[in-house]
């Protein structure tokens, strides 16, 4: 993330609030303009003049009142995120408007700089700060702003049947698989085939643990009858990103290889469901033994699905693990 929240303030970049005091000195300009001189827009886009001035003089108003209102937001643009959202519209209207009027020959091509001036170059990094503000209000934040060690993980959590996730590694092979929310399509196909994954677990040795994001025992009401399986609660992340798993990008999550995958298992009848987790935390399936990580399979996409086989590829043979050297 490129920015910390630490006490319910977020440390943002310092571009996203020269941003916004930039649009807002921009937008107070403007309604000066449009206040005082309310006829010489129009002259620059080679439009007639309004019959009521004052009706453009009340959209300048408007403009001054929401130049103001981006300077409020310039001094914490992640909490201020609703005025930000609010520009956002604003421009992207701007942008339509100013095509259809084009499109229609209602306005000149030459005054396209004016747009650019009102709009254009605002729309992204505004769409930015509006994603960072999502990315930082979406999900419980975590307890500390560093993450947990593997060793410390492995003695602060604890496993549905009451052991430590150390104490249950020591000398036992766990096949962990870190799910995104549950009403993901993704998690919902895996809970889907999730006999077949306890199968190649069992195959091997090893012991299925499911990590979610709901508070310990909320997730039974989307296990059902597969509630058998070892789990671990973790509301705030914390675990997965002590396995270095993050919250995804854009492309990450919205990409068109989710898009499509995520048809075909609405297609295939997994559907979706209401957000019961982080919706931006990526997942991944590990191997762990003795408190530590043997295989990792940290996901590139949320669509991506954990393949057990290849985890298991990665362990030393029984050959090798027995040959002793001469």
């Amino acid at each position: 993330m490129p920015f910390a929240c630490k006490n319910g303030r977020c440390e943002t970049p310092c571009w996203m609030r020269k941003v916004l005091l930039a649009a807002g000195i921009y937008h107070l300009t403007f309604a000066v303009w449009a206040i005082v001189w309310p006829c010489v827009w129009f002259d620059w886009i080679g439009m007639e003049h309004p019959n009521h001035p004052l009706m453009w003089q009340g959209v300048g108003l408007v403009m001054g009142v929401f130049g103001i209102g981006l300077i409020i937001a310039a001094k914490n643009p992640i909490q201020h995120w609703m005025i930000v959202l609010t520009g956002l519209v604003k421009f992207t209207l701007g942008i339509i408007g100013f095509g259809s009027a084009l499109f229609h020959h209602e306005i000149q091509l030459r005054s396209v700089w004016i747009m650019t001036a009102d709009d254009l170059i605002w729309w992204f990094p505004f769409a930015a700060i509006l994603w960072a503000s999502l990315r930082a209000h979406t999900g419980v934040p975590p307890t500390r702003s560093e993450p947990y060690s593997i060793e410390e993980a492995a003695n602060s959590y604890y496993l549905s049947n009451g052991k430590t996730l150390a104490e249950a590694s020591e000398g036992k092979l766990l096949a962990m698989v870190f799910l995104r929310h549950f009403g993901c399509t993704f998690t919902r196909q895996i809970l889907r085939g999730l006999e077949g994954i306890q199968k190649e677990a069992d195959a091997h040795g090893a012991e299925l643990v499911l990590v979610h994001m709901l508070q310990n025992g909320k997730e039974t009401e989307f296990l059902g009858e597969r509630s058998g399986v070892a789990r671990i609660a973790d509301p705030r992340c914390e675990l997965y990103r002590a396995f270095g798993l993050g919250k995804g990008g854009f492309l990450e999550l919205f990409g068109p290889h989710v898009w499509w995958r995520g048809a075909v298992s609405i297609f295939k009848g997994c559907g979706v469901g209401h957000l019961a987790g982080d919706g931006l935390q990526m997942p991944g399936a590990f191997l762990f033994r003795d408190g530590k990580i043997i295989s990792s399979q940290r996901a590139h996409s949320a669509s991506d699905l954990p393949h057990l086989p290849e985890l298991f590829q990665a362990l030393p043979s029984p050959t090798s693990r027995d040959t002793v050297s001469a």
